[in-house]
């Protein structure tokens, strides 16, 4: 059980840059409260105390904002950040180091009894107002937009967004996340098809910046045939590109 705490709160400050104190995560973290509560209501439900597992996770709800049944099944290290509205059902299966944040449900789409709730496999993220429905599967690393409503699988690596959810191109998203990671910005659970200028012209951006860079890597691989100083011009290109988009975004 310590393991588990000591885990929680670790990855408390992996994931989250506002954390300051062990303290303050053990205190005031209802993500952390949350699935303290769930472990309890969980080892009650395989007991077969299943009313007192029940009225203990509707304690936890109570008290966190957040419910989860006591049948899921959760993994270690996953974080559920800030957390209120969030809602687990009884046949859902969270995988290790799964991220989860405010009003996503993983909902069923069916009364019938059995396996009726998505399997999120290891590393999945899934943005703030997200609903994954059904007894699907999504693949290990997979992201969810914000607000995304997910009825089918999602392969592993893949990011889907939008009502009902696509797969984004990989090979764009792919380029839009090393940009964005190279200026120091993340734009996580941002769609492509949300009504939000903002939004727009900051996958805009990125793929701008991601264009300007295979061309100034082109110039630079026929500089290199010509002798040039590679290095050197790559260095410049990094720090024009790093330069410009951090004017923008600012």
């Amino acid at each position: 059980m310590f393991n588990h705490l000591r885990e929680d709160i670790a990855v408390v400050f992996e994931r989250d840059p506002a954390a300051r104190t062990h303290w303050e995560v053990l205190t005031t973290y209802p993500g952390v409260h949350a699935l303290i509560l769930h472990r309890f209501s969980h080892w009650l439900w395989h007991c077969k105390l299943r009313w007192m597992a029940r009225f203990s996770s509707h304690i936890g709800r109570w008290l966190t904002g957040i419910e989860i049944h006591p049948g899921a099944t959760i993994g270690r290290r996953v974080f559920i950040d800030h957390g209120m509205g969030v809602v687990i059902g009884e046949t859902a299966v969270i995988g290790d180091d799964c991220t989860l944040y405010h009003g996503v449900t993983l909902g069923g789409t069916s009364w019938k009894k059995g396996k009726r709730h998505p399997t999120l496999e290891r590393g999945v993220v899934i943005g703030a107002g997200a609903k994954v429905l059904g007894p699907i599967t999504v693949g290990e690393e997979a992201k969810i937009g914000s607000n995304a409503v997910v009825v089918k699988d999602v392969p592993a690596g893949a990011t889907a967004v939008g009502i009902p959810a696509r797969i984004l191109d990989q090979e764009k998203a792919r380029q839009r996340d090393d940009m964005a990671q190279k200026i120091g910005f993340s734009a996580y659970a941002v769609s492509d098809d949300m009504n939000d200028p903002m939004a727009k012209a900051i996958h805009a951006l990125l793929d701008h910046a991601a264009e300007q860079d295979k061309r100034l890597q082109e110039m630079a691989q026929q500089l290199a045939k010509l002798g040039g100083d590679v290095e050197t011009d790559k260095e410049v290109a990094e720090a024009f590109d790093v330069n410009y988009l951090n004017k923008i975004v600012d």
